[in-house]
């Protein structure tokens, strides 16, 4: 009886860290790693945004929302037109 208490909560425990692992691996919710943050803010600095900027700062940050926006939403179809 004991073999059997032991395998079934083996297998539970396989069971939630399989779903808890891919569940953080699909959630866009997720933690981003700091690569993730870096490639985020090279990306939004080649958009045009600059930190520095106090003067134009809602704009700027708002244009380079956009564009970066639009970057991603191309990259994301060439991604399904090619698949």
């Amino acid at each position: 009886m004991k073999m059997f208490s032991r395998l079934g909560l083996g297998a539970l425990l396989a069971a939630v860290g399989i779903s808890t692992a891919f569940a953080q691996t699909i959630s866009p919710y997720a933690p981003k790693t700091r690569a993730q943050v870096r490639a985020d803010l090279i990306e939004w600095l080649d958009a045009g945004y600059d930190p520095q900027d106090t003067i134009d700062y809602p704009i700027n940050a708002q244009i380079a929302g956009r564009i970066v926006a639009e970057r991603r939403a191309l990259r994301q179809q060439g991604q399904t037109a090619v698949q």
